[in-house]
């Protein structure tokens, strides 16, 4: 499985991660459970895309994760320039066995180019901010 590391995040810095808890029963493993069980914990999605979706230019309040399970999606970053959104960088392609992480409010769009079958995981609670 590759990672692509987007604006450098990784399991070290991505906030999905962070807040790992010791079980004490089980000793040398730890988990971050789901909201609303665990109110530091995650939001858990299993998402299903048709080929040739869009999802509008938008942001997310807290770190994001997705695991591309099958199919393949693009990723394009924007900027906020001037009160106009700017492509920042190229095109991101994320294909089956991909991670990609998405930091906090960054802005961007998705394109899922074949039939996708995703794993989303949201620091905190999911929020879904049109640009």
């Amino acid at each position: 499985m590759s990672t692509n590391n987007l604006l450098n995040l990784t399991t070290s810095t991505s906030a999905v991660w962070g807040g790992l808890k010791d079980d004490p029963d089980a000793p040398g493993f730890a988990v971050r459970g789901a909201l609303p069980g665990d109110p530091d914990g995650v939001e858990l999605m299993l998402e299903g895309w048709q080929a040739g979706m869009e999802e509008a230019t938008h942001s997310h309040p807290g770190d994001d994760m997705t695991i591309v399970v099958e199919g393949c999606m693009h990723v394009q970053f924007y900027t906020r320039s001037e009160m106009q959104l700017v492509a920042d960088g190229e095109v991101l392609v994320l294909n089956k066995g991909d991670v990609g992480y998405i930091k906090a409010n960054r802005i961007h769009s998705a394109k899922y180019i074949e039939d996708c079958k995703l794993v989303y995981v949201h620091n905190g609670v999911f929020g879904f901010n049109e640009e």
